[in-house]
C-alpha cells in the first residue's frame, strides 16, 4: 500500500477520486460538514491531504492540520474514511507520525465514532474523553 501527500494546488486533480469517501466522512459530522466544505478547507487552510493507494486505485484519504495549544503543539487528524482500512492504517499512521514529528509535534489527535478505537488499539490510543452534543432545545 502506497501512502501519497498531496501538495495544495492539487486537490481538485485528485478529488474525484476520494469524494465518494468524503461524503462518507462528511455524513458523520452531523451537518457540520460537507464533502464540499472538507474540500474547500483542503484548498484554502493549512490543512494536508494523504491518500491511500495502489497504484490508481485509491483506499482512502487522511486529512491532517498542525495546531498550537498553549502549552502544546499537536496534529489534528480531522478526517479519516476510505474502505478495507486495515490494510492501510499502518503505513498511514507511519507517514502521519514522521510528518507530526517533523512539524514539531508532540502529540497526534483525533475525534469520531467510538470505532476508531479498535482501529487505533494497538497504536498507543488513550481515551481522553468524549465528545457530547446537547440540542439547545429539547422537549
Amino acid at each position: 500500500m502506497e501512502i501519497t501527500f498531496i501538495e495544495q494546488q492539487n486537490i481538485d486533480k485528485i478529488w474525484h477520486k476520494i469524494k465518494d469517501f468524503a461524503d462518507d466522512a462528511a455524513k458523520y459530522t452531523y451537518g457540520r460538514f460537507t464533502a464540499n466544505d472538507i474540500r474547500t478547507n483542503l484548498r484554502n487552510n493549512n490543512q494536508q491531504l494523504w491518500i491511500a493507494h495502489e497504484g490508481e486505485e485509491v483506499y482512502g484519504f487522511v486529512v491532517t492540520e498542525p495546531t498550537h495549544y498553549p502549552q502544546v503543539k499537536a496534529l489534528i487528524m480531522h478526517f479519516t474514511a476510505g474502505k478495507d482500512v486495515m490494510l492501510w492504517k499502518d503505513e498511514m499512521l507511519k507517514w502521519i507520525r514522521a510528518f507530526a514529528k517533523e512539524q514539531g509535534c508532540e502529540i497526534i489527535e483525533s475525534y469520531g465514532r467510538v470505532g476508531w478505537s479498535k482501529v487505533f488499539k494497538d497504536d498507543g490510543f488513550q481515551k481522553r474523553f468524549m465528545f457530547y452534543e446537547l440540542p439547545v432545545e429539547y422537549k
